[in-house]
């Protein structure tokens, strides 16, 4: 087994020219928007498709904390990259959670192997309303169309919700399996690949499905609950994206504002730069925890991810973008340019980082399940329910995980959300703004109590809501990560700083400056 300190020396410098994970080849690929197949089957070679296959089918996923760490080794260098090879893990997750030994045991043998799979979810003129699907598979025959796919060409194999009731509904739909390497001659056509602004190389296409035969995957009519289980684990995925996009475009920003001179000093020297690169990097590491709450919840509270998984898909890739647009204000022209620093390198990145809030559920889907959620998190706040063992194991890094359980994901998290909660009656870490999150996140779930449910027509002010909660969450988990671990204080305190600034309005530009000085002088 692997991890990401091994990725990153076999993936070596991307301003090295020889490297096939350079800037320069990889902008050649941009242009010409052109699938990187050279470098996907380096990924193959290194071993990373077996990370992709839980340790009880014979792979090498034994953390989703590691597996992440190892995909954000690879969008650090490349999203385009990361994107193509990573939706294998994606469109093989229905399998793992509900298809039986034999049939788990034989897509094991083919990710492992470095066949492509691709999940076919949306299609045209339905986008994430996945009960509007037309694609039917009646007797298990396949028919209908599946458009903007990643892989959905390239695949070998692709795992496809298809209505198997004319009626639909909730019990309506399942997942199934599809080979097309053995589908007859005709029973299916792909779609021309769909120009996109950013991951240009990536294969977004679709394919259309002409009575092509099918395996059933899990219990018939079970798919729409199957994918949105499956959606818990992916959405958590995707932070690891746009952890590999931060680390970037810091990178890039913090030597440039190092080495840059500007009417005789250092930029990092003015103070508004300075604080400007400190606020980027303390988005960074609230991000981080965020998603280590997230990837280590997958194991010890498989039962609260409907919350945790919608929080950090909605929250990190909102925040990576923020960062990534502070970081071109501060790289001026150059964060525009194609042909200077790293061969627009940037620009790519800036590109290529927007398709990551859309994967798997936008931003306002999943802030709209988080709204759904608001009965319980109150109830769940005021009660004081928490899962102390599981928040426990979740905080504590130093701690082995057990082995995730996929039977014990659940729709809805109906107590709610133990690392919030536990911030009404638990101890806190002696930083600065400690007790004011924690009276922040009183008023917060105060208001939310004020909200209705509501099927339709979702009022603007529970959105708005959804995200202070966000902040409440993400302020949570700077909190407990550093009361259990420790660690650099000025750093948790920067990110706390970070969280008040959004939530209470509360100046945060001193924590700022130090962290833009320390990450300068590393």
């Amino acid at each position: 087994m692997t991890t990401a300190a091994d990725m990153d020396r076999v993936l070596g410098d991307p301003a090295d020219l020889r490297g096939l994970f350079s800037h320069a080849r990889l902008a050649e690929l941009d242009r010409a928007e052109e699938f990187p197949a050279d470098h996907c089957r380096e990924l193959d070679r290194f071993g990373l498709p077996a990370h992709y296959v839980p340790a009880r089918f014979g792979g090498d996923l034994h953390s989703y904390p590691e597996l992440l760490e190892l995909i954000r080794a690879v969008a650090r260098r490349d999203l385009t990259v990361a994107v193509a090879h990573a939706k294998t893990f994606l469109g093989s997750i229905c399998v793992w959670l509900a298809g039986d030994d034999d049939q788990a045991g034989w897509l094991a043998r083919e990710v492992r192997a470095g066949t492509p799979v691709s999940w076919a979810l949306t299609e045209r003129g339905h986008g994430s309303d996945l009960l509007a699907g037309e694609v039917t598979a009646y007797d298990g025959r396949l028919t209908g169309e599946k458009w903007l796919i990643n892989n959905a060409t390239r695949s070998s194999l692709l795992t496809v919700l298809a209505r198997t009731s004319p009626a639909g509904g909730p019990r309506g739909f399942s997942v199934v399996l599809a080979d097309k390497r053995t589908l007859p001659e005709g029973s299916y056509r792909h779609l021309p690949k769909v120009p996109t602004h950013g991951i240009r190389g990536a294969d977004i296409s679709g394919i259309e499905f002409r009575d092509a035969p099918s395996t059933l995957v899990g219990e018939p009519g079970g798919g729409l609950e199957l994918v949105l289980k499956a959606l818990q684990l992916t959405r958590t995925f995707c932070a690891g994206l746009s952890l590999g996009a931060a680390d970037q475009a810091l990178r890039q920003a913090t030597a440039f504002t190092r080495d840059r001179h500007l009417y005789g000093r250092r930029l990092i020297d003015m103070p508004h730069v300075r604080r400007t690169l400190g606020e980027a990097h303390a988005a960074r590491i609230v991000g981080e925890a965020v998603t280590t709450v997230a990837a280590r919840s997958i194991h010890t509270l498989p039962g609260e991810m409907a919350v945790v998984s919608a929080v950090t898909k909605a929250f990190v890739p909102a925040r990576i973008d923020e960062l990534i647009g502070a970081c071109g204000t501060l790289l001026g022209a150059r964060a525009f340019l194609t042909e200077v620093l790293d061969h627009g390198a940037f620009q790519k990145l800036d590109r290529d980082h927007r398709v990551v809030a859309i994967f798997d559920g936008s931003s306002f889907v999943n802030q709209n399940a988080l709204i759904n959620h608001f009965p319980a998190l109150v109830g769940g706040y005021r009660k004081g329910t928490v899962d102390e063992q599981g928040l426990r194991r979740t905080l504590d890094t130093s701690l082995p995980l057990p082995a995730a359980d996929p039977d014990q994901l659940t729709l809805s998290s109906r107590n709610g959300s133990s690392l919030v909660q536990h911030l009404r009656a638990g101890d806190l870490p002696e930083l600065p703004g400690a007790a004011e999150l924690r009276q922040a996140c009183e008023e917060v779930h105060g208001q939310l109590a004020g909200i209705a449910p509501a099927a339709r027509d979702v009022s603007p002010e529970a959105f708005a809501l959804a995200q202070r909660y966000e902040l409440c969450f993400a302020g949570a988990a700077v909190l407990g990560l550093h009361l259990v671990n420790g660690g650099d204080e000025s750093r948790a305190t920067a990110a706390l700083a970070y969280v008040l600034a959004r939530l209470t309005g509360r100046p945060a530009g001193p924590a700022y400056d130090r962290l833009a000085e320390e990450a300068v002088d590393a």
